[in-house]
């Protein structure tokens, strides 16, 4: 019996992925079928926040798993199996660009500040030349109308997929703040990503450091900031979770 509303999200999120044929690169999956779509990730840091903030989440189209340690924690409670994705380029983030060159899928960014996300525009038609990226802008907003102005902006330009970071609860929000607006294309959180790329040249995870899931470790070291929120959630995250599950 499923007593998490988000354990299930993600559960029937990996469920319709696994039935799709060209989920490797998920092309498919994602595929517009003309009307705005719209998926999130979840680790145990952002997990803490979405118990607050269920039915927001709830909204999302699909729901993933971003961290080894909610991985366990499905299969050790649920009994089900889901696979790690992050919208970054250890996964998804990297198949997205790949997909705009290939297919000349367009691309609209919201996220970090404006000169980390105008360094991590540059890296990536570095690396991906021929990327179409039609627009892309910082994730900080003065008002709510300025938030409403850009969402229909989005809209008018209409680009295939919207990748927004904005960090837990706002990006879930704006996301479907464009949705309202009209947008039917598929739009993805990103969390840290496009701020991370800005850091260090496109691949912010080292390939043995990814190879051995312990990308957490790697960033409380590289960015001293987040080992505070990290801790608390590893400590909290269990609990709460499998409270959540048995009482």
């Amino acid at each position: 019996m499923m007593r998490s509303k988000l354990v299930e999200k993600i559960v029937e999120t990996e469920r319709t992925l696994a039935e799709r044929k060209n989920h490797t690169d998920f092309t498919d999956f994602w595929k517009p079928k003309g009307l705005g779509r719209f998926y999130s990730f979840l680790n145990p840091v952002s997990y803490l926040k979405a118990l607050k903030h269920q039915k927001l989440f709830c909204q999302m189209d699909g729901l993933f798993v971003d961290g080894v340690m909610l991985v366990a924690a499905i299969r050790m409670c649920y009994g089900k199996k889901v696979t790690r994705r992050s919208c970054d380029m250890t996964s998804v983030g990297k198949s997205l660009l790949e997909v705009s060159v290939r297919e000349g899928k367009s691309l609209y960014i919201v996220a970090s500040k404006q000169e980390s996300v105008e360094r991590a525009m540059t890296m990536f038609r570095e690396r991906f030349e021929g990327v179409n990226i039609v627009g892309y802008r910082n994730g900080y907003f003065a008002n709510e109308d300025e938030m409403d102005e850009e969402a229909r902006h989005i809209t008018e330009v209409n680009p295939d997929f919207l990748v927004v970071g904005m960090g837990a609860i706002k990006q879930e929000e704006f996301l479907l703040r464009v949705k309202r607006a009209g947008y039917r294309g598929i739009g993805f959180t990103c969390g840290g990503f496009i701020h991370q790329t800005a850091l260090n040249e496109t691949d912010y995870y080292p390939a043995w450091i990814d190879r051995r899931d312990i990308r957490f470790l790697y960033r409380m070291w590289k960015e001293p900031y987040t080992r505070k929120r990290y801790l608390r959630a590893g400590f909290l995250f269990p609990l709460k979770f499998v409270w959540e599950k048995y009482f």
